[in-house]
Parts: C-alpha cells; sequence; structure tokens
C-alpha cells in the first residue's frame, strides 16, 4: 500500500480552474448547443462539474469508455481497448471530447480520430490534467485545466485500481 497521499492540486484550486475552462466554453459557443463526450471512468466528476458550469448553451452528455491501462497497472499498455461507444448522432455538432488525463497521447488521439469519422461541426478536447512531457503522440488539446509533471495522480475521478476516486483533490502517492 502507499505511505502517504499528497494533495498536488486542492479542490479550491481544482473548481477554480474549471470556472475558467466553462467560461471559455461558454463564449466559444455562445447559444450553440454542445454535446459533451464524457470519457468513463475517469472523467465522470470533470464533466458533471464543468458542464454545470457552462451557461448560455444546451448541453447533451454521452458518454465512451475505452482503456489502455491493464488491472492495477500504473502505466498504458499501449493497447486501446473500446468498451462502450457514444449514443448519439454528431453529425455536423459542437463536439467536446471531456478527458480526465493525457499521458502519451495514444487514447485521446484514437478517440479524436474515431470520432472525427462521424463528421462533427467543431470536435474539441478539454482536459484537466496535461502530462506533456509523456506525449509520444502530437495531438492539439483545446482546452486543459493544468499540466503536471511525470506523477502518478488520484483523486477527483483518477484512480488507482478502482480506488481513490473519491477524493475531492487531485494527490499523488508515495509507495512503501
Amino acid at each position: 500500500m502507499f505511505n502517504k497521499i499528497n494533495v498536488l492540486i486542492n479542490e479550491e484550486k481544482l473548481q477554480s480552474r474549471i470556472n475558467e475552462i466553462s467560461n471559455e466554453i461558454s463564449n466559444d459557443f455562445k447559444n450553440e448547443e454542445i454535446i459533451l463526450i464524457c470519457v468513463l471512468k475517469g472523467s465522470v466528476y470533470f464533466t458533471i462539474d464543468l458542464s454545470k458550469k457552462i451557461t448560455n448553451n444546451s448541453i447533451i452528455l454521452d458518454f465512451m469508455k475505452v482503456s489502455s491501462y491493464e488491472n492495477g497497472s500504473t502505466s498504458s499498455s499501449g493497447r486501446i481497448n473500446f468498451e462502450l461507444d457514444i449514443h448519439e448522432n454528431i453529425e455536423n455538432k459542437n463536439v467536446i471530447i471531456i478527458e480526465d488525463i493525457v499521458d502519451s497521447g495514444l487514447t485521446l488521439n484514437y478517440l479524436y480520430n474515431y470520432l472525427s469519422k462521424k463528421n462533427p461541426k467543431n470536435l474539441k478536447i478539454c482536459v484537466l490534467l496535461d502530462k506533456k512531457e509523456r506525449r509520444t503522440v502530437p495531438i492539439k488539446i483545446d482546452y486543459t485545466c493544468f499540466e503536471i509533471e511525470n506523477k502518478f495522480v488520484i483523486g477527483y475521478g483518477l484512480d488507482y485500481d478502482e480506488r481513490y476516486r473519491n477524493l475531492p483533490y487531485i494527490g499523488y502517492i508515495e509507495e512503501n
């Protein structure tokens, strides 16, 4: 197990930055409908908080589930497993992919290319955390809450073997 969970980004700082990002999105899509695609499971908390703060817009929530992590692993396997597809027709619609964390960029690149083939009017990417130094695939992120260094993080939807998602902050762990 872990010796200690250290707070990297506290709850107040998280919510403040989410307010800023929601304002950017609201301004970019004034009075236009937006489909937010929540990438399960990790981005659920972020998606819900963000969607409640976007103003002047009709919001549709949809969900996708893919994984590139093996059970209990803290690093990507490099293989993308598609588990759940969206239900909404996104053709000629404003779409924002909501992701918890971008590491190598493989998963997000896969999702972006997959959704692009469905011909949305706009396809944007919004991420809670970006580990730029780990990127192996170039990808344009339109809205980034925080850039972080290469630490394994938990909380606010991010897990370690399905645990710690419910923490109200982003933390990192010190192992024994």
